[in-house]
């Protein structure tokens, strides 16, 4: 009876000796469908990508979006992405690190999209989450909020909705109910 765990770790230790060092670790199915995503990226000049933990990270990174139109224009909107070993059949978590007063992002940086959510496909991309992400500040929707206030005002008086964005943005307090200090 042939030993094949002697036989595997011979071929392993063969393949040390031969270059010194040990074999690569193989990546998971998600990190290799991460790199093709990355390498496929259409980054629009307004977006931006960094990896804070190294390139050698490409599960975690953050993506950087700076509006040139609509309310949100001349912001600049840090997102995290967190995508597990089984991606693309689990959706990337995504969190805005910007504190933001916007319909669709809450306090805690929750954000609201639905391809996120019940929507997310194993045919979408990382492309495809930040076109949403892009999407989101150049049109609001107040009819799936997690900042419910932000989503009436927007509603029932987006001049209101325009000045409190200033206002946040600048650092200031929004809020009729509660005083928010963004």
């Amino acid at each position: 009876m042939i030993k094949l765990f002697s036989v595997k770790q011979k071929q392993k230790e063969a393949a040390e000796s031969a270059n010194g060092r040990a074999p690569v670790k193989k990546q998971s199915p998600g990190e290799l469908r991460v790199q093709k995503d990355i390498s496929e990226l259409n980054l629009a000049k307004t977006t931006s990508i960094s990896f804070p933990n190294g390139k050698d990270n490409l599960l975690n990174f953050e993506i950087t979006i700076r509006p040139d139109e609509g309310y949100y224009q001349g912001g600049t909107f840090v997102f995290t992405f967190q995508i597990s070993q089984v991606y693309p059949h689990e959706a990337p978590k995504v969190k805005c690190k910007t504190k933001v007063y916007h319909p669709n992002i809450d306090l805690e940086g929750n954000v609201c999209l639905n391809i996120l959510r019940e929507d997310w496909n194993p045919v979408l991309s990382v492309n495809s989450i930040i076109y949403g992400l892009q999407y989101l500040f150049l049109d609001p929707n107040p009819d799936d909020p997690l900042n419910h206030e932000a989503a009436e005002v927007l509603r029932e008086n987006p001049r209101q909705f325009e000045n409190n964005v200033r206002r946040s943005m600048a650092g200031g307090y929004v809020g009729v109910s509660r005083k928010v200090h963004l």
